[in-house]
């Protein structure tokens, strides 16, 4: 071998790749490495997602605005939890614009293995990002939802407060929760297939027990104080109120239940996206 091709041998890049132990790290600098992947996993599935549907966007601001309609019926008028100056139909709209955040990227992202089963019994690159590329084509439903928000209230006449500014820290904490729920899902899911079918059960079990459709406010008010722990435990109802808060200028969450969701939503985030870790060794043989 000539020098020439020895220089050129030791300037190759070489590539070792070696399954992870059983408590590895995330190396996030990795998946940093194969953003462009990360990108067009992202890209595709908008585009199937929507060219696999006659009305294509118009699902994505039928669905929420069909949600807050039965919720103004329900929890409006029949439970009477309304009666603030902001429109109930309004209120619930939010409130489901930060949900769609939180169960889109849940059920996408706990799917995304056994969906791209092709990819992980055939091809090396750093699982985490398929979970990830999901969030894409959520952030991309939550803005068409903004855009029919903000007609929304300027056909009310609301202005939004200052807090606006808070939003995205409260999107990132959602999808944070989501995100941690959906590492640990799909990795379950890639060897117990049921997972996929009782984790939508759920996350609609859910939506009912957290403050969507309507105010965590009103609704301590209707119900009896041995109930309130329900709403106080869950790590979204902070978030939801919070959401409001900035969008709507309703009345703040307490600073204690704020930050007892933002202190879930990391612990849940890392704990979930470790145990992705853990399991992943196993994913190409298994899936």
């Amino acid at each position: 071998m000539g020098v020439d091709a020895k220089a050129a041998h030791a300037a190759t890049p070489h590539l070792r790749i070696r399954p992870p132990g059983r408590w590895a790290a995330l190396n996030l600098r990795e998946v940093w490495n194969y953003r462009d992947l990360l990108m067009t996993l992202a890209w595709r599935d908008v585009k199937l997602r929507y060219r696999q549907t006659a009305l294509g966007a118009v699902w994505v601001v039928f669905q929420p605005l069909m949600a807050a309609g039965i919720f103004t019926v329900i929890f409006g008028r029949v439970a009477q939890l309304g009666g603030g100056p902001i429109p109930y139909f309004v209120l619930s709209f939010a409130g489901m614009m930060a949900w769609g955040l939180f169960s889109g990227t849940v059920t996408k992202s706990s799917t995304c293995l056994i969906g791209n089963a092709h990819l992980v019994s055939k091809i090396y690159f750093p699982r985490l990002v398929l979970p990830l590329s999901t969030v894409f084509g959520v952030l991309i439903d939550f803005a068409v939802s903004f855009g029919l928000m903000a007609f929304l209230m300027a056909s009310f006449r609301l202005v939004p407060p200052l807090e606006i500014l808070l939003l995205p820290v409260w999107m990132l904490l959602l999808l944070m929760i989501a995100l941690g729920i959906g590492f640990f899902a799909a990795a379950l899911t890639v060897s117990y297939r049921d997972v996929q079918y009782v984790l939508p059960v759920m996350v609609q079990f859910l939506l009912y027990a957290s403050p969507v459709g309507y105010s965590l406010e009103k609704a301590m008010e209707k119900l009896p104080a041995s109930f309130h722990w329900f709403f106080l435990a869950n790590p979204l109802s902070g978030l939801l109120e919070a959401f409001r808060w900035s969008l709507l200028g309703m009345a703040p969450p307490p600073p204690g239940l704020l930050a007892y969701s933002a202190g879930f939503a990391f612990v849940v985030f890392i704990l979930g996206a470790f145990s992705f870790r853990r399991m992943e060794r196993n994913f190409a043989d298994v899936i």
